[in-house]
């Protein structure tokens, strides 16, 4: 890999690491620098901090890196194609939040069985299966817990998190608090309940709906309480057009992969896009229709 003229040496390195997975996460850290949250410091990465067309890699650009995993997440950051870091949450029997997208671990890992019925010591056991089509050589690895990515990125990247398992909402609002990122960290889901529920908890608030749920929805009534509100592409103009009329300040679109898919959705009011390929979609941005 032949870098640009000027380029840090560091960031070569980190980013030639994050690509092959080669290494764990904590050699990234120790490469990048102090892992004391920015939001802590001068210049936070805040909700309010985004630039006006927003990139979100959704789950780490799962179409470039291994979806949900730490190295995926560390390389979409060390990367920078992306301005906000989106990953997927359940919760363990014994109450510990994990990263994972589907209620069952055969599809992305090794074993098998329900995610819920894990302790954290079992969890120590499972281990991610990298898809064969990523680019790039990718090892397995220990899916994160909440914690750890909260630890690790909270405050240097904004993260959007999507529960999957409302129970474990307050369990998140603990974990969130108490590191100081309730203006970093953007608590998703499909459902205005918990979103109001988020909102009450003094959280930042995502809302996703599908192409069909919009059809029939009416996104002004959740202007009080959704921070972002997530709409499918693929829904049709009169549907995007009223959930970017809605006075809901952020209106991000899921799940973009193709520059046309791209540009139709910015051309439209929406302010961001949700991709599975955010190195694609990085080299030409696009522009805001707001």
């Amino acid at each position: 890999m032949v870098s640009p003229p000027g380029t840090p040496t560091v960031v070569v390195m980190v980013t030639r690491i994050a690509l092959t997975g080669l290494t764990s996460t904590m050699s990234l850290l120790s490469l990048l620098g102090p892992t004391i949250p920015l939001e802590w410091g001068p210049g936070p990465l805040t909700l309010d901090s985004l630039p006006r067309v927003t990139y979100v890699a959704h789950r780490g650009g799962a179409r470039e890196v291994p979806e949900n995993s730490m190295s995926g997440l560390m390389a979409a950051y060390v990367r920078g194609t992306a301005d906000v870091l989106d990953f997927d949450t359940r919760m363990l029997r014994d109450g510990t939040p994990v990263v994972m997208h589907d209620p069952l671990l055969n599809r992305t890992t090794y074993l098998g069985g329900e995610v819920r019925k894990l302790s954290a010591g079992d969890w120590q056991g499972v281990r991610l299966r990298p898809k064969a089509s990523l680019p790039g050589s990718w090892r397995s690895e220990r899916p994160p817990t909440v914690a750890r990515v909260l630890d690790l990125l909270g405050g240097r990247a904004v993260l959007m998190l999507e529960v999957k398992d409302p129970r474990s909402l307050a369990r998140l609002a603990s974990l969130i608090r108490s590191r100081g990122l309730t203006r970093s960290v953007i608590v998703h889901s499909n459902d205005p309940a918990l979103a109001r529920r988020t909102h009450r908890a003094g959280l930042l608030t995502g809302l996703w709906r599908s192409a069909e749920q919009l059809r029939g929805d009416r996104p002004s009534q959740w202007r009080s309480y959704v921070d972002v509100l997530d709409v499918d592409h693929k829904a049709r103009d009169a549907d995007l057009l009223r959930a970017v009329n809605s006075g809901i300040r952020r209106v991000w679109a899921h799940t973009v992969v193709k520059p046309d898919q791209r540009d139709r959705v910015l051309e439209l009011g929406c302010d961001g896009v949700i991709t599975d390929t955010p190195g694609r979609l990085a080299g030409v941005r696009g522009r805001a229709g707001r």
